[in-house]
């Protein structure tokens, strides 16, 4: 069970611009550079958050993206369902009718674990993250910067 490539690209994005002072606009390029991502790839990644109402384009030549909202109401679930994935903790043509009966409580314990997951995958926010990062850079002894 692991974020996929598109998840963990659009976490470190979002993440990136929640730094920006204001929360302003950043471009695509800048954010790629900053986390070592391929902007073109980051550009698509952005373009679904934006139709999802996570981002914001903001055209000109201070333009770029920005978040919509503050980064305490941006989850990881929400980064999650806009890209259309989910961190699955259990097969899916896995079933109760599909499985021999002595497995049947295997089953019910994925099931409860995957519900747990969601819930806690929309409880954490960017601020969480943020502040996470902060935490473990200042017990690694590195300055605050962040490259997520």
């Amino acid at each position: 069970m692991k974020l996929t490539t598109r998840g963990h690209y659009s976490v470190k994005a979002l993440l990136d611009l929640s730094l920006q002072k204001n929360y302003g606009p950043a471009s695509v390029n800048d954010i790629a550079r900053r986390q070592s991502l391929p902007a073109p790839y980051l550009e698509k990644l952005l373009i679904e958050l934006r139709r999802a109402n996570l981002v914001r384009s903001v055209r000109g030549s201070q333009g770029g993206y920005q978040l919509a909202r503050s980064p305490n109401q941006i989850s990881v679930g929400q980064v999650l369902e806009a890209l259309g994935e989910w961190i699955e903790p259990f097969p899916q043509n896995a079933t109760a009718e599909t499985q021999k009966a002595e497995d049947w409580v295997t089953i019910a314990v994925w099931k409860r674990l995957e519900q747990h997951l969601k819930t806690v995958l929309y409880a954490i926010t960017l601020e969480d993250l943020y502040y996470d990062a902060r935490s473990w850079k200042a017990a690694q002894g590195a300055e605050a910067s962040f490259m997520i």
